[in-house]
């Protein structure tokens, strides 16, 4: 398993939630990591990207002032911190890592990454 995300779970509105995402093998020396959600019915979507070497993050409109994305590379762990939760943020989120530095246009698309963990589920109750 190259990563391996928890800290999933069922949080009212307005509440917050830290998920984890473990790095193993190869993919604990990616430059580039996200995490992407998908909602029942939708396609998978873009939630925020770090990217070591090019010092990048970048947030999708949607969560951007609520959600943090964060690395510590001596625990080969990415973080994303949601604050005010809101029920349209209940999906299931994936993490996602890319070996390779790529410019920032590309960091939003889910084929630009090598490896994908399993996903946590995210339910935000109103």
């Amino acid at each position: 398993v190259q990563l391996q995300a928890f800290g999933g779970g069922l949080v009212q509105a307005g509440g917050s939630l830290r998920l984890s995402c473990v790095a193993s093998g190869r993919a604990s020396d990616s430059d580039l990591m996200a995490w992407f959600r998908q909602a029942p019915g939708n396609e998978r979507e873009f939630v925020a990207a770090n990217s070591r070497g090019g010092g990048n993050t970048l947030y999708a409109d949607s969560v951007k002032d609520r959600f943090t994305i964060s690395r510590d590379r001596a625990k080969n762990t990415l973080y994303l911190q949601m604050n005010s939760l809101k029920p349209e943020d209940t999906a299931v989120y994936y993490c996602a890592a890319r070996t390779r530095r790529i410019i920032v246009g590309y960091m939003r698309v889910t084929g630009s990454y090598d490896f994908w963990g399993q996903g946590t589920l995210v339910t935000v109750s109103s």
